[in-house]
């Protein structure tokens, strides 16, 4: 198959920044685009050959859009796996594959998927209504802290509460929902795993992943992790454990704990490029969104290993402002050595929204690390 310069037609589900930053890869080989989102101010936008207004969710819209593309593939996990089954069905490539995008999209059947295949996670129990955690609580059957989950259309610390008491159950949504333990833990790793249609699997160098502790958003990835060989060695080998029991074809982003006494347990994956790879467009031979266009085309993949450390650090949007963006002080930051900002052009910014993010590379991980801190600190995400 020829993809460059030709009339391949290669899909993406979904036109925010993640897709954006696919579309950096496909421009480079000269491979046409079609994207299709919800918001006629996608990012991907101004970057794909042909986008296409539509609800991701609606079966129509996705099965329409499919049905005129080669290849298709999404950077979001909230598609209609119905419409992609049926495009499967009538020879339409989808990866990564329905099956996939299906266990993964609900919680709970991804954290039964682990059980199944002896996958080391957290303990939890499955709820099909709230108030059954409520009975569960009061009759003993479980015990306070734990994590609660929302087990379908979570994304970046929504869908995710701690619960320390009853009064913490108020407000969360009424549906299924999966009740974790609370895993004390040093350490958020996570591996990007890159596998091709051939079965061709390289994995990237261990990150380490600094969370805020209000919008439960990650605000730094470190890389490489701070951790012993030992340890990274251990996160690979469990990461390529989830990606061979998936099979899937694309990338697949394993998040997980390293507990107090060095154990890794699989926290979620998402089956795209992710936030914890971000750092690969400055600090890696190949970015992620280079390897899943590499992967999901079943061409050979690239070097996995990174040039320098790097750091990312999220730009999200101020908690006092909404409104038309304004990036404060961005020319200070870009003064810095290293410093590369990325923003992703979505004009309104509102409290804690993903707006950019900004790479610090340096050849001394702890260096980078105090520069990240100056630039969280500098930079600022508000509105006129």
């Amino acid at each position: 198959m020829n993809y460059f310069s030709s009339d391949f037609k290669l899909g993406i589900l979904g036109g925010g920044q993640l897709g954006k930053m696919m579309l950096y890869s496909t421009r480079k080989f000269d491979i046409t685009t079609h994207v299709m989102d919800a918001s006629d101010e996608a990012p991907c936008k101004i970057a794909c050959n042909h986008f296409t207004l539509g609800d991701l969710m609606d079966f129509d819209a996705v099965y329409n859009f499919g049905k005129h593309v080669d290849l298709l593939t999404f950077e979001i996990e909230n598609v209609n796996v119905d419409a992609l089954e049926k495009l499967e069905k009538e020879g339409i490539k989808v990866y990564p594959s329905s099956k996939t995008l299906r266990t993964i999209q609900n919680k709970a059947t991804q954290k039964l998927f682990y059980r199944d295949h002896r996958i080391p996670t957290s303990d939890f129990t499955r709820f099909a209504y709230i108030s059954e955690i409520e009975d569960a609580i009061e009759n003993g059957g479980l015990e306070f802290p734990f994590v609660w989950k929302a087990s379908q259309f979570g994304y970046d610390g929504n869908g995710v509460k701690i619960v320390r008491s009853l009064c913490d159950l108020e407000g969360l949504p009424k549906g299924e929902c999966i009740a974790e333990d609370l895993v004390p833990f040093k350490n958020e790793l996570a591996v990007i795993v890159a596998r091709n249609q051939q079965g061709e699997v390289k994995t990237y160098p261990v990150v380490e992943m600094e969370f805020h502790p209000e919008a439960n958003q990650v605000e730094y990835v470190i890389c490489p992790a701070r951790i012993s060989n030992h340890v990274a060695e251990k996160a690979r080998t469990v990461a390529m454990n989830v990606s061979k029991a998936f099979n899937h074809v694309g990338l697949l982003a394993v998040e997980m704990f390293q507990t107090e006494n060095d154990e890794i347990l699989v926290n979620e994956v998402a089956p795209r490029p992710h936030n914890s790879g971000h750092q690969t467009i400055e600090a890696s031979y190949t970015s992620q969104f280079e390897q899943h266009i590499r992967a999901i085309l079943n061409l050979p993949l690239g070097k996995t290993d990174s040039k320098v450390g790097g750091i990312m650090v999220n730009l999200v949007g101020d908690e006092a402002y909404t409104g038309p963006v304004v990036y404060k002080n961005i020319e200070t930051i870009m003064e810095l050595e290293g410093v590369t900002p990325h923003i992703y052009g979505k004009k309104q910014t509102r409290p804690f929204r993903k707006m950019g993010h900004v790479t610090i590379v340096n050849e001394d991980i702890n260096e980078a690390r105090q520069i990240a801190e100056v630039v969280k600190n500098t930079i600022k995400v508000i509105s006129e």
